[in-house]
């Protein structure tokens, strides 16, 4: 067996993919569009280049995905009343309803991915996942804003 953490992370990622996977896909979703709808969820009027900044995406991909958002009615784009020239994004009721839906699956995968642990355990493993993840932060270019879906 391979002693690997990112061996580990990859076996995790594949088996959270598929189980959201059937679920995202009967609302239309993408398991590439579900970030975006994740992040708009929880900070709706966010702008395209904030969402571009804190996914670690560039603007093009950004743009793009966004434009499929919005043609299949997950999302809106408006001008921000302080800056004619930006936009702001909302979700519509549609995207609500997959942003509803995509904390359920991430809560749901959670209690069954861990459900063999005591609760000491998942509260060791969250204490250095979280610790991974602060140092990880520290990497970011100055000015740029700490991930958080």
């Amino acid at each position: 067996m391979i002693r690997s953490f990112a061996y580990f992370i990859t076996l995790l990622r594949k088996d959270f993919t598929e189980y959201c996977g059937r679920k995202l896909e009967e609302i239309g979703l993408s398991q590439g569009l579900l970030f975006f709808i994740l992040y708009i969820g929880k900070h709706p009027g966010c702008s395209p280049r904030e969402l571009a900044v804190s996914l670690k995406m560039d603007s093009g991909h950004v743009a793009r995905s966004l434009t499929r958002l919005e043609q299949a009615g997950f999302i809106f784009q408006k001008l921000n009343p302080r800056d004619r020239r930006a936009h702001i994004l909302e979700l519509t009721a549609k995207g609500r309803e997959a942003f509803d839906l995509s904390h359920a699956l991430f809560f749901q995968w959670d209690r069954e991915i861990l459900s063999g642990l005591e609760p000491e355990d998942r509260q060791i493993l969250f204490s250095l996942l979280e610790r991974l993840t602060e140092d990880r932060r520290g990497t970011c270019e100055e000015g740029e804003p700490e991930h958080g879906l």
